[in-house]
């Protein structure tokens, strides 16, 4: 997604580290993010627009410091795209809807997709299941 699509999404609820990692393609350092050891049940929601992206039934302790799931809540929601950045070719994850940088999937994860979305705790919105 375009950075002049993100535009037409509000950032103004944002704190300045959301913002930095969200709409700045930042990274929070490991075990620093809010979510990284939450094992309680609910949903992971895109912080600047709420759309769902990752349930707690997918997420898994990666040791990595990051909160780590095998998979979206649906694959539509979340978006990938090379990135290029510090001599490195990884596959960057965003939200679908809105292009928020959300961090990055790795083929490194548990069965049954033996993928690793590595995600930043910032660009997350935790939602308690009632």
């Amino acid at each position: 997604m375009s950075d002049a699509a993100k535009k037409d999404f509000n950032t103004s609820h944002l704190t300045s580290e959301q913002f930095r990692v969200t709409q700045k393609h930042g990274t929070e350092r490991a075990f620093s993010g809010a979510y990284h050891d939450e094992k309680r049940s609910g949903s992971y929601d895109c912080v600047v627009c709420g759309t769902p992206l990752f349930s707690s039934a997918h997420k898994f302790d990666s040791g990595t410091g990051w909160p780590s799931f095998w998979q979206p809540v649906e694959e539509a929601n979340v978006g990938t795209k090379t990135d290029r950045s510090f001599f490195m070719v990884r596959t960057e994850v965003h939200c679908a809807t809105c292009g928020a940088h959300q961090g990055h999937v790795f083929p490194d994860g548990p069965e049954p997709t033996g993928l690793r979305y590595c995600i930043n705790s910032a660009s997350l919105d935790f939602k308690l299941d009632s």
